[in-house]
């Protein structure tokens, strides 16, 4: 069974950074992509950022410069670094799998998830 567990979510003043982990078990081969999805109160969940298998990573346009994803094969884990976070970033974070579709950007398709993480919320004060 594929489940995902996410952690590093926090509160922390605008300007601030956090990392956010993804532990992924239930699967021994690297899925075609990874990705970190995010739902602030109110609105729909929107994708963040993905990685593809060789490890290129792609993030949405409104994080770029400040959201970097990576991944370790080794440990089955993705990772999603925030720097400089602002209160528009508040949101449950989820990390998703991609194991069967060959997508490259999977962040902007929730329709090639095979499963979902339970979410880490972040909490950015001004």
């Amino acid at each position: 069974q594929v489940e995902l567990a996410e952690s590093g979510g926090g509160s922390v003043q605008s300007g601030g950074s956090l990392r956010l982990s993804c532990v992924g078990t239930g699967y021994n081969y690297r899925p075609y992509c990874m990705a970190w999805f995010r739902q602030a109160p109110g609105k729909d969940r929107e994708g963040v950022a993905g990685i593809a298998s060789d490890g290129k990573g792609s993030v949405r346009e409104s994080v770029k410069g400040r959201f970097t994803i990576s991944q370790d094969n080794a440990k089955n884990t993705l990772y999603l670094d925030m720097t400089d976070l602002q209160p528009e970033d508040t949101a449950m974070y989820y990390c998703a799998v991609d194991l069967y579709f060959p997508h490259r950007a999977c962040y902007t398709d929730e329709t090639v998830v095979l499963q979902w993480g339970q979410g880490t919320q972040v909490t950015v004060s001004s």
